[in-house]
């Protein structure tokens, strides 16, 4: 289906103008919205959905004006409408009048149904965001385990460093349309990306393949791309993490990670992507629980800080938009302030929305109080609160928030963008290293020993990659192919096993899955298994074929044919697998260097 299709449903600005009065007032609530061709977000508001902003507004008490301000956060699971998880989520909607609920996992239809549930409960209706960096796929699919049946899902993209490394800049922009088409088709409004953070940190372990890479030009070019893409699919885009967490080696949902850059490094690196961002037309920017010293003194995240979220961003960078902070549960601001502490203080920083307060009644009720006290003026939360009805305006809400889920099933997941996905993950492929030119695997026949690693929660992985380098090997008569997995925990034992078999191959194939999981940190692989992987590459002709982080061969400094993908993935086991059998090209080159191993813009090519 194309970008235009009709059985979306979206509303457009104009269909709105058109056909939409608000009583003065009254609260519009949502109903089913009409089909429209035109999905593009507008960034200027009719006289039609101002005044609905208007009325709106006039018609909430303080404690809702306070609420409109905060999203809560909700899973898309399946649970029955009495289900104590939901009936809380339900409380905030009816009782407390939050203004939004940012989605987690979940399938498609149980997320439309779920959201479209929520939004006939709402007075006011709900702005819905989500995480959608490498797509809807990201968060809308699932696997039973026992027979690895997939649930069905939306199409799952390749992350931010791969979409870079194609060299294909409208890439960014492709990718960003049809994720917010897909975002759009489930009830989805806002997308929290792109990630504007300049990755020049190879041992951060939270944004990693994150970001576009190191260059700031090169970050903020493909970021303005990605924005673009968004509006232009229906989706308002987030730029985030203000002022930049790329520069880190803290987890901020563990930590209080600390950039020690001063303003002219920030000018020069730092801020560069998200002024590119802003000016592409980002609706949002989030802010990090990141300490900046060389702005705010102490150990204050950014988040909390004034002199960051409005000196620095409103004043240096003149940002017009909504700021929102980024989830108030993460350890880089919840450690060491209460619900109430840190949602006065951050209002009182410049942040407009509040994002997953542990306890969002209790954030609302602080507010409130602190209104009611002159600590935060009343004319503070009248703003935010117009600029939250502002961003549902833009998103069409004020004529229709419901979602068809029959409609949805043409759009999410589509053959086309599904193939789009596969395209920029084959381009993706990146050779970084070949010294002896085992890549292709066109030499002459023997035994092949391909060595998986992953972690246990790696169930998916490996299953595409070794059946079609085994298929295409036995297609090629190359001889037999030998596959072995091995987990973190791998005894010396085990490894010595896998070594006699490496011994008695003629070529040895490792691939380690190696993701970014937040909070988790797990960026690299046991000292152990990556010994083994040394140990291995001095003896036998080795290739090295790295699905998630690319900055893992300094673990293995000896391996002579190095290839990474930056992500996780059917589409890029797939396109891995046959750029080691020689059916495809290998173009990509990394947006990323590693001292004394690559350069940014490395890359052989393959025919």
């Amino acid at each position: 289906m194309t970008l235009a299709s009709p059985p979306l449903r979206l509303v457009a600005a104009a269909i709105i103008a058109a056909g939409f009065a608000c009583a003065p007032n009254a609260v519009t609530r949502p109903s089913a919205a009409p089909a429209a061709n035109v999905l593009s977000v507008s960034p200027v508001l009719t006289p039609v959905q101002r005044r609905w902003v208007d009325s709106t507004l006039a018609s909430l008490t303080l404690r809702e004006r306070v609420a409109q301000t905060i999203v809560v956060w909700m899973l898309g699971d399946y649970t029955s409408a009495r289900d104590s998880s939901y009936a809380e989520i339900v409380r905030w909607v009816e009782q407390d009048r939050v203004g939004g609920a940012t989605m987690s996992l979940g399938t498609p239809i149980e997320v439309a149904a779920k959201l479209n549930d929520l939004q006939r409960r709402a007075r006011v209706p709900l702005l819905i965001s989500s995480d959608l960096e490498p797509g809807l796929g990201r968060l809308e699919s699932g696997v039973f385990t026992h027979y690895l049946l997939e649930t069905g899902g939306a199409t799952a993209f390749p992350p931010a460093m791969a979409i870079a490394a194609t060299g294909r800049d409208s890439d960014a922009y492709d990718v960003a349309r049809i994720i917010a088409q897909e975002g759009r088709a489930v009830g989805i409004h806002v997308n929290f990306a792109p990630v504007v953070d300049v990755n020049n940190n190879p041992a951060n372990p939270v944004i990693n393949t994150r970001s576009f890479g190191e260059d700031p030009d090169r970050v903020g070019k493909l970021s303005a791309l990605f924005v673009k893409g968004t509006l232009a699919g229906g989706e308002l885009p987030t730029a985030k993490h203000f002022p930049g967490h790329g520069d880190t080696d803290v987890d901020s949902h563990v930590g209080l990670p600390v950039v020690t850059a001063d303003i002219a490094r920030l000018k020069r690196i730092e801020l560069v992507p998200f002024r590119a961002a802003i000016e592409a037309g980002a609706a949002l920017v989030m802010t990090a629980h990141i300490a900046l010293p060389a702005i705010d003194s102490g150990s204050v995240p950014a988040t909390l800080s004034p002199r960051i979220i409005t000196g620095l961003l409103r004043d240096t960078l003149g940002f017009h938009g909504v700021t929102i902070t980024d989830a108030m549960t993460m350890e880089g601001v919840g450690k060491g302030y209460t619900t109430e502490q840190s949602s006065v203080l951050a209002v009182k920083a410049g942040d407009e929305i509040l994002l997953k307060p542990s306890d969002p009644t209790r954030a609302i009720n602080a507010i409130v109080r602190a209104v009611e006290s002159g600590e935060i003026s009343r004319a503070r939360i009248d703003s935010s609160a117009r600029h939250m009805l502002e961003l549902k305006a833009r998103a069409g809400l004020a004529d229709g928030a419901l979602t068809s889920l029959s409609d949805l099933r043409d759009v999410v997941g589509s053959p086309e963008h599904r193939a789009t996905a596969a395209d920029v993950a084959r381009r993706a492929v990146t050779l970084i290293r070949d010294r002896d030119n085992l890549v292709p695997l066109t030499s002459g026949p023997g035994r092949a020993l391909v060595v998986q690693y992953m972690p246990e929660t790696e169930i998916r992985a490996g299953r595409i990659f070794g059946a079609t380098l085994r298929a295409g090997r036995t297609r090629l008569g190359r001889g037999e192919t030998v596959l072995a997995k091995v987990s973190p925990g791998a005894t010396r034992d085990v490894l010595d096993s896998l070594g006699r078999l490496a011994d008695s191959a003629s070529v040895v194939v490792i691939a380690p899955y190696v993701r970014r999981v937040e909070g988790e940190g797990r960026v690299a692989i046991p000292q152990q298994i990556a010994a083994w992987i040394d140990e291995v590459a001095k003896r036998r002709p080795t290739i090295v074929v790295a699905f998630g982080n690319p900055y893992l061969i300094r673990q293995f400094p000896s391996v002579n044919s190095y290839i990474v993908t930056y992500g996780v993935g059917d589409d890029l086991e797939r396109a891995a697998a046959r750029a080691l059998l020689g059916e495809q090209t290998i173009t990509g080159r990394t947006p990323v260097s590693l001292p004394t191993f690559f350069r940014a813009g490395d890359g052989i090519q393959r025919p």
